[in-house]
């Protein structure tokens, strides 16, 4: 059963939006007919409608209306909103057929858990069906409880461009007075990989050192429209080759950071683990998702899901301390930690249930720091307050966690991969545990994607603890 959740005032920040996406059917024409009693069968009458005099059927009129006072009453605020005022003008015809997005938008936040919402209505076709705006008094505590949706409709957090979204507002915000890492960048030869290196500088956030086959390089900035005046470049015939020599550049001192360009992840990592050359530690390296997920009122980080296939019990200790250090350096005094299982009680039968236990365990002797860890959990558990408490389950971050630990990469994976595929979540990422920072992008990612992980890795070299 779907479950839905609302906004507290608290939770609630400027620019913040959500969406309802309809599609206008006959079906639903004869039902607002009916209850409406109409007189006129012009807006019941498609027939009819269609003379000449007549603007079509008119019964879907009603339609923005209600899709916007159902947005406010499920998602934003959500559950225990109450609408002090609202207009909606009308500034174009629904026909059957049309697929229609209504859009609610924060623009102000006042007394009394006040706040204003700016409402649109388009069609798929880009017309402006209807626009206004609501006065609305946002619940005090939080909802979260099953809810029921017609086929036709989807309730979601709409996936709107990074740069509108509070969290990463505030990640970039906690940049602004920090001056910018040198990067190595490694193989940027796609239109991608060179903007968000080149979107990063502008941005303040690194000094990007461009590693890799220079002719190529060069093509890939002509070709996304971008200068490199002023960028070093350090020619390599290919990508291993650019791997390793990001790796020397580190190594030198030349570096604090290294970017993934259009390269394959094991080409990267094969040259930071070499146990003579690379990057190694005392710890063991591992990847932490960082994801903006529109549902989730804060930040939520994800590991392993690219790095450690089966860790094991040492490794899964560095894991979690690799993610509560950066959590840390990013502003959170200490980060609540859930340990992921399929059950949230220990089982014998599931090893993650007992290495869950083991990991608590050893944060309450001292052996990972800095963090309020509980486990196992289901993923239910850990995110939501509603399912912890179904479950009877008494704990501070049950329901509230920072940090999701998963069993294994597969596991973390598709954890990640779904909050971001079907929860519209935006992701950054880095490899934590060598000697610096690495921004392990995929390929097939942005430059929001990677403008974010660079804001990642400027916060933690400049505010992180050192393994």
């Amino acid at each position: 059963m779907l479950r839905i959740a609302n906004r507290p005032f608290e939770d609630i920040r400027t620019g913040d939006s959500a969406c309802l996406v309809h599609e206008a059917g006959q079906p639903l024409a004869d039902r607002l007919g009916e209850i409406a009693r109409e007189i006129d069968p012009a807006h019941i009458d498609p027939a009819l409608a269609a003379d000449a005099g007549f603007r079509g059927a008119a019964a879907f009129a009603a339609l923005p209306g209600l899709m916007i006072d159902l947005l406010i009453a499920a998602e934003l605020p959500g559950p225990g909103a109450e609408i002090l005022g609202s207009r909606l003008d009308r500034t174009g015809q629904v026909a059957a057929g049309d697929r229609l997005t209504a859009k609610l938008v924060v623009r102000t936040l006042g007394a009394d858990r006040r706040l204003t919402l700016d409402a649109t209505v388009v069609a798929a076709d880009g017309r402006l069906v209807a626009t206004g705006s609501a006065e609305v008094r946002a619940a005090e505590i939080r909802v979260d409880r099953p809810f029921v949706v017609t086929p036709q409709a989807t309730v979601a957090a709409e996936a709107a461009a990074p740069e509108n979204r509070p969290v990463y507002r505030r990640l970039l915000a906690a940049t602004a007075e920090l001056p910018p890492i040198a990067t190595a960048v490694v193989h940027p030869v796609d239109a991608n990989s060179i903007e968000g290196a080149l979107d990063a500088a502008a941005a303040g956030l690194i000094q990007p050192i461009l590693i890799g086959p220079e002719a190529k390089i060069r093509a890939a900035a002509e070709a996304a429209g971008r200068s490199l005046s002023g960028i070093r470049i350090v020619d390599q015939p290919h990508s291993h080759a650019a791997a390793e020599r990001a790796v020397a550049l580190v190594r030198e001192g030349e570096a604090a950071a290294i970017m993934k360009g259009a390269l394959h992840t094991d080409e990267v990592m094969a040259a930071a683990v070499d146990k003579v050359t690379g990057l190694r530690t005392g710890r063991r390296m591992s990847h932490v998702f960082a994801l903006d997920v529109p549902a989730y009122p804060k930040p939520l980080f994800v590991t392993d899901a690219a790095i450690n296939i089966y860790p094991d019990l040492a490794a899964k200790r560095d894991i979690v301390q690799n993610a509560i250090d950066l959590v840390r350096a990013l502003g959170t005094d200490r980060p609540k930690v859930a340990i992921l299982s399929a059950v949230e009680t220990v089982y014998p039968a599931i090893a993650s249930t007992l290495e869950a236990a083991a990991l608590c365990k050893m944060a309450d002797r001292g052996q990972i720091t800095g963090g309020l860890l509980d486990g196992p959990l289901a993923f239910d558990n850990a995110v939501s307050k509603a399912a912890a408490r179904a479950k009877g389950i008494v704990s501070e971050v049950a329901g509230d966690a920072d940090i999701l630990v998963t069993p294994d990469l597969e596991a973390g994976n598709m954890v990640a991969k779904q909050l971001i595929h079907l929860a519209g979540a935006e992701a950054a990422g880095l490899v934590l545990g060598a000697r610096v920072p690495i921004m392990l992008t995929s390929r097939a990612d942005g430059p929001a994607a990677r403008l974010a992980s660079a804001a990642l890795a400027q916060i933690f070299v400049h505010r992180g603890a050192r393994p």
